[in-house]
């Protein structure tokens, strides 16, 4: 029995036809899929400041013009579809970080003070592109551990259907959890 509950079979459907190229099977996908992406944007702001960053339907668009924009992917069903839109929503939510941090900065110009980290609001960039560092330098450790971690915390998924995303055993997925959370926190206090 499939720890994913039940969808209706057309998601999958509207996904490869969308992967072969026809446009109208996004339109017709992305108000299925509105709502869990839009609970896929809230875990992937957890933690920020209300009006700090894009607001959840705002991320929610920049992914979806992101994903419009990939050519050909196969799509395998919902749980892949909604896990790369995680990973879009980061991806975005990092760049807009960094660019604010730049632009704070002077550009390409870099200029440290310490009245910087005095600053408010500056520490939520800060965090947001050092999490992006840190999930690097795990992919580089081990992308497996990275990819659940993904999975789970921004995406949302179970364990059940992390492992199930994954083609592992559920024992599997929650040990490189464990591992990949005390990786981040170690990464993140350094």
């Amino acid at each position: 029995m499939s720890a994913i509950p039940n969808h209706p079979p057309d998601v999958t459907a509207l996904l490869k036809a969308w992967g072969h190229g026809e446009e109208a099977a996004l339109n017709e996908l992305i108000p299925l899929v509105h709502d869990e992406l839009r609970r896929i944007a809230g875990n992937c702001m957890r933690g920020e400041r209300q009006g700090r960053t894009l607001q959840a339907t705002a991320l929610v668009n920049e992914a979806y013009l992101r994903l419009i924009d990939v050519d050909q992917v196969d799509w395998q069903n919902r749980v892949h579809f909604l896990s790369m839109a995680a990973r879009v929503m980061r991806r975005v939510l990092v760049d807009v970080a960094r660019e604010r941090l730049a632009d704070k900065r002077g550009g390409d110009a870099i200029k440290v003070t310490l009245d910087e980290a005095l600053i408010p609001g500056n520490s939520a960039d800060i965090s947001i592109v050092r999490l992006d560092d840190a999930l690097k330098a795990l992919t580089a450790v081990d992308e497996r551990k990275c990819r659940v971690l993904e999975l789970r915390f921004f995406a949302g998924l179970s364990v059940e259907e992390t492992a199930q995303t994954l083609g592992v055993s559920t024992k599997t997925v929650a040990r490189d959890y464990d591992f990949a959370r005390a990786w981040l926190r170690r990464e993140m206090q350094a």
